[in-house]
């Protein structure tokens, strides 16, 4: 290996070590990438109303921001008073569930009570990681502080990519050879092309699960329908995990009515699920952009192993940036490319500028 091979090695090493290091702040600057790619196509259909693109920038962001505020006025008010019925009821609830389990036990063989009973320890081992996994959690809510600052970098970072984005593109740009610098710029536009086709599937597919959504929950009656279905909307989002959670708060509201009424709203979730999954994924995401089911449960374990829970959020995207990078640079650009010679050895055919393997 030569030197200049050697130093290029050691370089490519501490940049892999650096980008690990400040990985959460390459993950921000990745949403801020991904929110503005969805928001510029909001903004070109109001430049096609021959607004300028200023003036289309800040309607765009004044506009989802108020969608935001009223998301919360819409939501958090009614679920925490709902919430606090909901408690105040835990009580009731529990001596409920103890008059099941004496009326159960009388009809319980004796034999299987005793076998229950040498359940007790897995109990209070459940209960046991119960309690540090709510600990966790609020843990994960007292550090508000850090969530907004860095959701304003992110709101900030957004608006700066979108009053002006060539600079940054162009400042990526060069960082390759200048022969691949054409072809770079192709891949950009595949990957721009691929996450708008990503937002415009998430977005479809978030309106019509709320719309079934609130229609179900009002035909059950369901306290607090419209905000619970626009909870499901956003929740899907997050593939698998999503739809899981915004199956509780329905469940927990239709409890203080009926025990019947939870299970329904449990079997509506699953068929919502099940209509959501082999019906408007396999048509929409398909048709914009290819992701075998497979590899996307996958990514989303790789993602947030390593990242954790913005990892998982952002496992969709960060999937269609690498399924566009490996296609075009690995498969198209060195593997297709891959060749031998008369003596057998292989060798890696260079590619031209502004060439692209087809």
């Amino acid at each position: 290996m030569s030197l200049g091979q050697s130093i290029g090695l050691v370089v490519f090493i501490v940049s892999l070590y650096i980008l690990w290091q400040i990985r959460l702040v390459v993950l921000l600057i990745f949403t801020s990438v991904v929110l503005a790619t969805a928001i510029d196509r909001l903004v070109r259909l109001l430049q096609r109303l021959h607004l300028k693109r200023g003036i289309a920038i800040a309607l765009s962001i004044t506009l989802l921001l108020a969608l935001l505020v009223g998301f919360f006025l819409v939501v958090v008010p009614p679920f925490a008073e709902q919430l606090q019925q909901l408690v105040d009821r835990v009580p009731q609830g529990i001596e409920q569930l103890r008059g099941w389990a004496t009326w159960l036990q009388d009809l319980i063989p004796e034999q299987v009570v005793e076998d229950l009973r040498g359940l007790r320890g897995f109990t209070q081992q459940l209960q046991s990681f119960a309690t540090r996994l709510f600990g966790n959690f609020f843990t994960l809510f007292s550090n508000s502080l850090g969530i907004i600052l860095n959701s304003l970098l992110v709101i900030v970072l957004t608006i700066m990519l979108l009053a002006n984005p060539a600079p940054y593109r162009q400042g990526f740009i060069l960082l390759f050879p200048s022969f691949y610098r054409r072809r770079v710029e192709d891949i950009l536009q595949q990957c721009e092309f691929a996450l708008g086709g990503w937002a415009t599937g998430i977005l479809f597919n978030m309106f019509v699960i709320a719309a079934l959504s609130w229609i179900g929950l009002l035909l059950l009656q369901v306290p607090l329908s419209f905000a619970n279905a626009i909870l499901a909307g956003l929740l899907t989002f997050i593939p698998n995990l999503g739809p899981t959670l915004s199956v509780i708060p329905p469940m927990a509201l239709a409890l203080l009515d009926a025990p019947w009424k939870a299970l329904a709203v449990l079997g509506l979730y699953v068929a919502i699920q099940q209509i959501e999954s082999n019906v408007l994924t396999p048509i929409v995401m398909q048709k914009q952009v290819s992701l075998l089911p497979a590899i996307t449960l996958a990514s989303q374990v790789v993602f947030a192993s390593f990242f954790g829970f913005l990892g998982l959020l952002l496992a969709l995207p960060l999937l269609v940036v690498t399924q566009v990078w490996v296609k075009e640079l690995l498969v198209k650009d060195v593997l297709n490319n891959w060749q031998r010679n008369e003596s057998g050895n292989s060798r890696l055919a260079p590619v031209g500028k502004g060439d692209s393997a087809n």
